[in-house]
């Protein structure tokens, strides 16, 4: 349980912050926590989707570090081992859920736009969510939940109210 609580905490802070190399970093962290806890409750599509993005999100920092091609390569590699990820780990319908949230996922943390990374998290709590339902895993469900709220909230605050 203490994995779920950190997972949760720190994604949903990682959603407040307003600098997109905090916020990768913050989610690193929070992937690696949600990792341990999936593989403790069997979720494995999800525990396994939580590794990847880790690195991914590790990677994804250092934009600026790699030209634009290898750049691009690691969108398309990281949303295909997404896809593989989802097909090798089948565990029925329900492991389309956290597929399609970190297909989303990925493109928006690619990207350069603080924004993005805020919505980003609105449609990972919502796939997610349903995911964890399905596991009966309450403290994930609350959570996602929460960064549903908090990234609204986030959007509205840091992009939409100054339009």
């Amino acid at each position: 349980m203490i994995f779920s609580i950190l997972s949760f905490i720190t994604l949903v802070i990682s959603v407040c912050v307003k600098k997109r190399s905090t916020s990768l970093i913050i989610q690193a962290l929070s992937c690696f926590f949600e990792s341990i806890y999936d593989f403790l409750i069997y979720a494995y599509t999800g525990a396994i989707l939580a590794l990847l993005n880790f690195i991914r999100s590790f990677l994804f920092v250092n934009k600026n570090k790699f030209n634009k091609k290898i750049y691009m390569l690691f969108l398309i590699l990281f949303e295909n081992i997404v896809i593989c990820n989802c097909i090798l780990t089948w565990g029925g319908y329900i492991s389309i859920f956290p597929t399609i949230g970190s297909i989303i996922r990925t493109y928006c943390l690619w990207q350069n736009k603080m924004k993005l990374v805020r919505f980003s998290g609105v449609t990972t709590g919502m796939f997610y969510g349903i995911y964890y339902i399905y596991y009966n895993s309450w403290f994930m469900v609350l959570g996602d939940i929460l960064l549903i709220v908090m990234g609204i909230y986030s959007l509205y605050k840091n992009d939409y109210k100054k339009i």
